[in-house]
């Protein structure tokens, strides 16, 4: 199996997961936070819709430098306009992924701030943890915020108190 399809497979997969976290962020709660250091909830669910940009960013710069890609902390307006931007991130992430080679997967990815080189790293490796593990990461998050704010948490894994299989 080509790396390009397994990572396509695995992007399909935890993006289902993902999506139905996301539906059920109450986006009329988006400036409720859990403690004075936590994002808010509208702020984390962008960022976990923006994630899968991680993918298309990682393959097609080599050498990513924050100093003239400035973190943007968005917050999307309403539910369709979340899903959108998931939509619209993870479209672009597939299409990318699908025209790599595996040789592509083995060049470096350079993450630096000006001349501080903060990672160097395998674009394989790099498509796991910027995407993958990041999205899993802040999806963890968010299943607390719907605990706390009373919302049914969807299964991922497997069940959850809420959602049986």
């Amino acid at each position: 199996m080509a790396i390009k399809d397994a990572f396509i497979a695995e992007l399909k997969y935890e993006s289902s997961l993902t999506k139905k976290m996301l539906e059920r962020v109450p986006l009329d709660k988006k400036e409720w936070k859990p403690h004075e250091k936590s994002m808010t909830l509208g702020r984390l669910a962008t960022h976990i819709a923006q994630t899968p940009h991680w993918v298309s960013d990682i393959i097609r710069i080599d050498d990513f430098d924050f100093a003239s890609h400035p973190f943007r902390s968005d917050t999307a307006a309403s539910q369709d306009e979340l899903i959108r931007i998931f939509n619209d991130t993870l479209n672009a992430a597939l299409n990318d992924l699908s025209g790599m080679s595996d040789g592509d997967f083995n060049k470096r990815w350079v993450v630096r701030r000006g001349e501080q080189v903060m990672y160097d790293t395998p674009k394989k490796v790099a498509i796991r943890g910027w995407t993958f593990s990041h999205m899993i990461h802040h999806r963890g998050q968010l299943s607390v915020y719907l605990r706390l704010l009373d919302i049914a948490v969807p299964g991922m894994y497997g069940p959850s108190a809420d959602e049986k299989f």
